[in-house]
């Protein structure tokens, strides 16, 4: 009757992250950081286990001598999302 949640995605943080990821092409560290309000340290933890997940790639670059770190979601992360999106479902409006 109910699915397993992903516990990866069950995280608020990461979960939030995932859900920005959803919406735009690509995301820069900061910018992720400004809107889930989390902080640099949480965060590149969070976004270090999705990357070994598989859920999102990682790039970093250096713009201006500043390193720069852009965060993308993978096809995997999409269908993890989806999945996780559909479980909770389950427990929202259970089936007979």
């Amino acid at each position: 009757m109910f699915e397993p949640l992903d516990p990866l995605l069950h995280s608020q943080l990461r979960l939030a992250v995932m859900s920005l990821l959803m919406n735009v092409e690509e995301a820069d560290f900061n910018y992720i950081k400004e809107k889930t309000s989390a902080t640099s340290g949480n965060l590149s933890v969070q976004v270090n286990k999705l990357k070994d997940a598989g859920y999102i790639k990682v790039e970093k670059t250096f713009k201006d001598n500043y390193p720069h770190t852009s965060c993308r979601i993978t096809d995997q992360g999409v269908d993890a999302f989806e999945t996780y999106l559909n479980a909770l479902r389950s427990y929202i409006k259970p089936t007979d």
